[in-house]
Order: C-alpha cells, then sequence, then structure tokens
C-alpha cells in the first residue's frame, strides 16, 4: 500500500477514525485514490479498461475517480451457465477479471461443487465472499489475506465505538441467528469472539445448521428449473426433504436458545442475530418466565441486517430490548455491504452511521455517473463508496442504496462524516434499478472471461 493510504489507516486505531473530520483528510484521500490507481489499474483488468475508456491517467480530484467506480452488479457479471455446468475454471478467469489476483497457483483438480471451488481459492491464499444472492445470482468478491485481518480488526473497533464496550474479554457470545458460512463472515465472528469473550468459555452458536455459498446457489438454480419445467422428481424430492429437516431445526432452535440465555442470565452477555430470530428467541425466554430484570444489566447487542421480509409487531425493538436488558447505548448497529470491507457504526445521539477516514463516501447521481454538488449541507444521492484499505480487488463501487450524507460534524460530537439511518434501496422505492455504467461493464467482462 501506499504511503497515503497507509497514513489514512493509521488513523483509525481502536476506533479513532470515527472522530476525524472530512476537512482533515480532504487531500490525504485524494492522493490515496491516485495511489490506488497506479497501484492497481493494471493487476484488475476491469478497471484499465475503465481507465483507458474514461481518459483517466491520475486523480486529482473526487470527481476523477467516479468513472472508475465499479456498480456493485459487476461481481455478479459471470454467466450463469458457469454454475450451472460446473465451468470452475471459466468461473475463477472471470473472477481474475475483478481482482488483484491472477489465480494461476489455484489446482481445480477434483472440484464439484460451489462450495468446494470456495474451499480450494481459500486454500490457495485468495478468500471469496458471496452475498446471499436469495432472489438472484450470488455476489462474489475476491478477497487477499491482508484484507481478512483487516475487516477482522475494523469490526471489533467499531462494535466497541458504537456499543460503547471494552474489548476486555468478559462476554458470553449468544449468536442468534444461521450463519452464512463464507470465509469473511466467519473470521469477523472469531474475531469478536476473541475480543469480547471469556477465554474458554464457549459461544452459544444458534442450532441451525450454516448456510453455504453452494446450498443458495442450488436453491436459486432449482426455483429456475421448477419455473422453465425442467425440474427432475429426484431433485424435487432432496430439496422438500431438506427445506423440511432445516424447518424442523428452526422450530426447535427458539426453545433451545431460550434454554441457554435463561442458563447464562447472570453472566454479562453479548446477543447478536437478526430481528426476526431474535424476537422469537425472546418470546420463548418471557413464555419461560423471564425477563429484563432477570439478566445482567450490561448486556450488549449487535442486530446485523433488517427485517428480511419478517412480519413482527411494530415493537419488536422494544420487546426484544426489554427481554435481554439491553440500554440504548449498549445497542449496536452498522451500515455496510459485502462490495467494501469496513464498517460504518451508528451513534447513539445522531442517530447517524460514522465513516472512517480510509472509507470515502461519494454521493452520486440517480444513474451513478457524477457527483451531486455539495452545497454545505446534508447530501442526497446513490451510495457510492471507495474503501481504500482493501487489497484483493479494486475499492470503489456504485451501489443500489440511496443515502443522505453530511460531511459536517454529527451531533454526537464525532466530525466524521456520517450518513442518516433512513437508507433504502432504490429498487424498493423504484422497483427497479438501473445503474448507468452496468450494461458496459457487463459486456466487458463477458468478453473477457
Amino acid at each position: 500500500m501506499g504511503e497515503a493510504v497507509e497514513k489514512l489507516l493509521a488513523m483509525g486505531a481502536g476506533g479513532k477514525g470515527y472522530e476525524i473530520s472530512h476537512a482533515n483528510v480532504h487531500d490525504l484521500q485524494i492522493a490515496a485514490l491516485n495511489e490506488r490507481l497506479h497501484e492497481q489499474k493494471d493487476k484488475i483488468r476491469l478497471v484499465e479498461f475503465r481507465a483507458r475508456d474514461a481518459g483517466i491517467t491520475a486523480i486529482k480530484d473526487f470527481a476523477d475517480v467516479v468513472p472508475l467506480l465499479l456498480p456493485h452488479t459487476a461481481y455478479k457479471s459471470y454467466p450463469e451457465n458457469f454454475l450451472t455446468e460446473k465451468r470452475w475454471d471459466k468461473l475463477t478467469k472471470w473472477l481474475g477479471t475483478v481482482s488483484t489476483s491472477s489465480f494461476e497457483n489455484v489446482d481445480l483438480s477434483g472440484v464439484e461443487t460451489i462450495d468446494e471451488w470456495v474451499d480450494c481459492l481459500q486454500n490457495a491464499g485468495h478468500f471469496v465472499s458471496c452475498s446471499s444472492g436469495t432472489t438472484g445470482k450470488s455476489a462474489m468478491l475476491a478477497a487477499s489475506r491482508d484484507d481478512m485481518d483487516f475487516t477482522s480488526q475494523d469490526a471489533v473497533d467499531a462494535f466497541a465505538w458504537g456499543a460503547g464496550v471494552t474489548p476486555a474479554q468478559d462476554r458470553i457470545m449468544f449468536g442468534l441467528a444461521p450463519v452464512a458460512a463464507v470465509s469473511r463472515n466467519l473470521l469477523i465472528r472469531d474475531a469478536l469472539e476473541a475480543a469480547f469473550c471469556t477465554p474458554g468459555v464457549e459461544a452459544f452458536r444458534y442450532p441451525v445448521p450454516p448456510i453455504t455459498v453452494g446450498s443458495i446457489t442450488d436453491m436459486i438454480v432449482l426455483r429456475k428449473k421448477i419455473a422453465d419445467g425442467t425440474a427432475m422428481p429426484a431433485e424435487l424430492a432432496h430439496f422438500e426433504a431438506t427445506s423440511a429437516a432445516r424447518a424442523q431445526a428452526v422450530d426447535a432452535a427458539a426453545g433451545i436458545s431460550a434454554d441457554a440465555l435463561i442458563a447464562a442470565r447472570g453472566e454479562k452477555l453479548y446477543v447478536s442475530g437478526m430481528w426476526a430470530t431474535l424476537y422469537k428467541v425472546a418470546e420463548a425466554v418471557r413464555a419461560k418466565g423471564y425477563a429484563a430484570g432477570d439478566f445482567h444489566p450490561d448486556n450488549s447487542l449487535y442486530v446485523g441486517g433488517g427485517l428480511k421480509g419478517a412480519q413482527l409487531p411494530s415493537d419488536y425493538r422494544e420487546y426484544v430490548y426489554e427481554t435481554f436488558n439491553i440500554k440504548p447505548e449498549r445497542n449496536y448497529q452498522m451500515y455496510g455491504m459485502q462490495e467494501i470491507s469496513s464498517s460504518m457504526p451508528l451513534c447513539q445521539a445522531g442517530g447517524r452511521y460514522h465513516l472512517p477516514p480510509w472509507l470515502i463516501c461519494l454521493p452520486l447521481d440517480r444513474e451513478g455517473d457524477g457527483l451531486v454538488p455539495n452545497a454545505g449541507g446534508e447530501i442526497e444521492g446513490r451510495a457510492g463508496f471507495f474503501d481504500l484499505s482493501l487489497d484483493g480487488r479494486w475499492g470503489g463501487v456504485i451501489s443500489g442504496d440511496r443515502i443522505s450524507v453530511d460531511f459536517n460534524p454529527c451531533i454526537c460530537g464525532s466530525a466524521s462524516p456520517s450518513i442518516r439511518d433512513d437508507i433504502v434501496r432504490f429498487s424498493d422505492i423504484e422497483g427497479d434499478d438501473k445503474i448507468g455504467c452496468s450494461g458496459t461493464v457487463d459486456a466487458y467482462v463477458r468478453g473477457v472471461s
């Protein structure tokens, strides 16, 4: 990494980066972007193509990097038949167009499934994180060992800052949601446990089988086969049996989790999960006659994601907080995405997500083609980001989110840029989402892979 990038990363030690103003790092960020361009454009063919097409040879202003941002769909641009026909060599070649690695050291002999493909790459030092992709193809994002180490420590620092919890190894962790078994998620979980949980005390794992990339992909492929009438009876029977077994495990999980929580109620807890499972477990705890007064007064909560379609009562948050004795200052929420490596923790006083100095927010117009002018106050636009910490892939991405960002200090007292807690997806408010450069990027990637 270049000197400017290293300086920005050093500012974030222990979560101190969330206190640094945009004005104090503006020039350093521009220098770091220019470093990144010259370090990676010859390694990532897609970035080289975008730079050549836009005539960008140096970055002197934030506007210069906008043509080099990749739409989030770029990480889903592989042809579907690479998966359905198990063309792991082709999928690997495609991954090389959006990564800094060439993957020449990867031996794909004997690989039969996508989970084996992911493991094979990891054994060769290439970590692939995949989005859930439950409504379509999974996004596949390559990362280096340095990326995995960085994002793990970043998650610890962000939680400590956002929840006001010192990494004192004095809690019992309760993970109350199925785990997506990809390397990034598992390494972050391990780092959080090492930092906050009592040594020698086993963390509680939600008693439901983990979700693998392969299981998600199989489900998507089968749905498409059902839609076009090509699904075989044996495939349907296997899917129904697997679904029934998982449903049975989910039904039993709330009661098992509630019993474990009640047994540990006198200890300081680190509870994590998604709202749907947290609410269900809270109901089970209350049904057994326990609530807030029975739990430790310094418990903390880490909620990942939104409702994900779950239908819950309007007071579901308060219900969970009151059940597990969670005070507002110990409730951690963050904004992030698979395409970037860094966390944006929510402050309590301002209700805003704060950015560290190496993560640059670039508010874009609807099409993602240009910056929204900064008139000095809050700016609404499509969220573009450049994560300067990334080593294994390009740090610039155009997301599908509509955000409101302010580069002025927050009322919580932190000077870093912050994003209001009312983020929505363009696809949810408009029914569709077209990023201007997506078609060009997809066509290029398909052409070289």
